[in-house]
């Protein structure tokens, strides 16, 4: 059974704040996700100071601020970084981090960090592709907002400069908090796949857990999730992040549904098999049987249990002399 790879991401839902990010890392490995993820960003490097606010980001935080002074609000400098890549292996859970920027790119990669988080907005940003790319290691690529063709390219560009396609893993994504269910068009998810030879999964940013759920059912390989610690916090992304009971229910969900898909092989199962004889039937007398008389349709019929002669054998019963004497509702035998 290949297990999901689960990802709470954490994103900016720190504030600004380490110790907000360390109880992050604490809720994320109480609910038992293989992974905590943060965005790593400067934001002078991220935005220009013209960038308007997405409307969700207007509803959360308001509009008297632009995205520059905003995301400069929600920044971890890299003394931060270096303790909770620290903090987060004492407590036994994976460090990941989005990179947004160069600088950004070579302060994860100094700090040891196993897998690449692509996200969606980069996907048609071909330096930062190839910046990434370079480093020949695995490759989680978000395409929220993107074709098909739009992310052939972007793995194009990965495997150009060194990444194989066997390490990426491309999430289906829509990009709006909350997306509307209507829009997630999660058979997508399973096109892309197939289409372009990689592994999927699936960065959820609609309300619940439902949506995850599914999307394990259908294939998904890794599984992303927005959480916070409350979402009546202030902040960008809160209101459209599980709170840590809901963290905790869905890692435990997805754990049922990847456990419940098994091999694919139809076959009785353990647990079944001692009900097969309680609720299959057998042929048995319907009526008193002499010895010798002809066993036909109208002294035969078929009820539990299921410990004599299957019903599968009707046509080579029905004609034959009965061995014996039968009573109603006695196993007809050879």
């Amino acid at each position: 059974m290949n297990r999901v790879y689960i990802i709470a991401e954490a994103g900016v839902n720190h504030n600004g704040s380490l110790n907000t990010a360390k109880e992050l890392v604490d809720a994320a490995q109480a609910a038992g996700a293989d992974a905590v993820k943060f965005q790593t960003f400067k934001a002078e490097k991220l935005v220009s100071r013209s960038a308007r606010k997405a409307e969700y980001q207007r509803n959360a935080t308001g509009s008297d601020e632009s995205q520059l002074e905003m995301l400069r609000r929600l920044e971890l400098d890299h003394e931060a970084h270096r303790e909770l890549v620290r903090y987060s292996t004492e407590r036994g859970i994976e460090f990941l981090s989005t990179a947004f920027d160069f600088e950004s790119i070579s302060l994860l990669q100094s700090l040891g960090i196993k897998m690449w988080k692509i996200p969606s907005g980069e996907i048609t940003n071909l330096p930062y592709l190839r910046a990434i790319g370079s480093m020949k290691m695995p490759v989680i690529l978000s395409c929220g907002m993107a074709t098909l063709g739009e992310i052939e390219s972007a793995i194009n560009v990965l495997e150009k400069h060194g990444t194989d396609r066997s390490i990426i893993t491309v999430l289906h994504c829509t990009t709006e908090y909350p997306a509307p269910i209507v829009e997630v068009n999660l058979r997508a998810m399973v096109t892309v796949g197939n289409a372009l030879g990689v592994r999927y999964g699936y960065s959820d940013h609609t309300a619940g857990i439902a949506i995850s759920v599914a999307a394990v059912a259908l294939g998904a390989s890794i599984i992303e999730k927005h959480f916070t610690l409350d979402k009546n916090m202030v902040g960008p992304d809160h209101k459209a992040s599980l709170n840590p009971e809901e963290l905790a229910l869905m890692v435990a969900e997805i754990r049922d549904v990847e456990m419940s898909l098994g091999d694919g092989i139809k076959r009785s199962s353990p647990s079944e098999s001692r009900n097969k004889e309680i609720a299959r039937k057998s042929i048995v007398a319907s009526t008193r049987i002499g010895r010798g008389e002809t066993l036909t349709i109208d002294n035969l019929t078929t009820k539990r249990p299921g410990t004599g002669i299957s019903p599968m054998e009707w046509d080579r019963v029905v004609g034959r002399p009965a061995s014996r004497d039968y009573a109603e509702d006695d196993l007809i035998v050879w």
